[in-house]
């Protein structure tokens, strides 16, 4: 687990849940226990239990009632990703092997799917009556999300509306759980639920703009995966729609982005031809907006050290490199 500073007051929490996540995983049939534990101590930066517990903090913060929370909340975002490095034909993830490289798509499948149904039982264990119910609700979203993205894969007509739709259900939307539901188990009055919900999708969706952003400007190294990786999937992101839109040579560009079988080649010549167009700038000036939204909605939470680590997180997403 990567930790961050940011991190600070609830460092010791994140830890514990870190162990009890692996506890809670492992299991007597090898390979699924090799996979899971090979797919937890890839690390991570464990965003989504970080954000339940902060979001905790405001009120009756009881770290026992929200540790099956954040377990849960994080066991289904590990398990989208491991589904999701079987439909992308990823093999890094985070600078290591992912499970598909390891195991093949059978294992992932099946891990991703045991990670799913491990979150059930946490669920179950929760005392609170919204909460299947908004998870499950969620779940959904982020399967039609996930549908929407393969189905218009390589299409270079999308427009911003159907972008802005795909990334809320596949990003925003469990992030925005994880400080919905860490208020509401903790007690927190609904005006407050309803603020750090709004805060965590406004940041949801600035976080999935910046991931599109690094996927054409990171250093690999510090993005722990190739970048391109949209581009070679046909996955429409911002800086390319903004790209299109105002690209001196737009046939070329539709052109290759369109294309099924880049080579690296074309790749490299695709990235230059985005960023020459500053669609990049326009991406981080959208990012921005959605920060300063997500921070607004802060201001109706009460005046505690966890408000300004929040506001700290907020512009922590828009200039992170990974």
């Amino acid at each position: 687990m990567k930790q961050l500073w940011l991190f600070n007051q609830i460092n010791s929490d994140l830890q514990r849940v870190e162990k009890e996540l692996t506890k809670f995983v492992e299991t007597d049939y090898p390979i699924l226990n090799e996979s899971a534990v090979h797919l937890l101590a890839a690390g991570g930066k464990r965003l989504r239990p970080a954000f339940t517990l902060l979001a905790g903090k405001f009120y009756g913060y009881n770290l026992e009632k929200l540790m099956p929370v954040a377990m849960a909340l994080e066991l289904i975002h590990m398990s989208s990703l491991v589904h999701d490095d079987v439909v992308d034909a990823s093999m890094t993830r985070r600078g290591r092997p992912t499970v598909k490289a390891n195991w093949g798509n059978i294992v992932s499948i099946e891990t991703g799917d045991y990670l799913f149904a491990k979150s059930f039982v946490l669920i179950s264990k929760i005392d609170h009556p919204e909460v299947a119910r908004i998870l499950a609700e969620i779940s959904v979203e982020m399967c039609q999300g996930e549908i929407q993205q393969i189905k218009s894969s390589f299409d270079v007509e999308q427009n911003l509306k159907q972008y802005y739709y795909r990334i809320k259900r596949k990003t925003a939307l469990l992030i925005s759980a994880c400080c919905k539901l860490g208020s509401l188990v903790s007690g927190a009055p609904r005006r407050q639920v309803w603020a750090l919900g709004a805060y965590g999708h406004s940041l949801g969706m600035a976080f999935q703009i910046v991931d599109d952003v690094l996927d054409i400007t990171a250093k690999p190294s510090e993005f722990g995966k190739p970048i391109g990786g949209d581009l070679r999937q046909g996955i429409m992101t911002l800086p390319m729609i903004l790209a299109l839109q105002s690209s001196p040579e737009p046939y070329r560009l539709r052109a290759l982005l369109g294309k099924l079988d880049k080579t690296d080649e074309d790749v490299a010549i695709t990235i230059g031809l985005i960023k020459s167009t500053g669609a990049i700038d326009k991406s981080m000036q959208l990012v921005d907006l959605y920060v300063l939204k997500a921070k607004k909605h802060l201001q109706d939470l009460p005046k505690v050290p966890t408000r300004k680590a929040l506001e700290e997180l907020a512009e922590f997403i828009r200039v992170r490199k990974f």
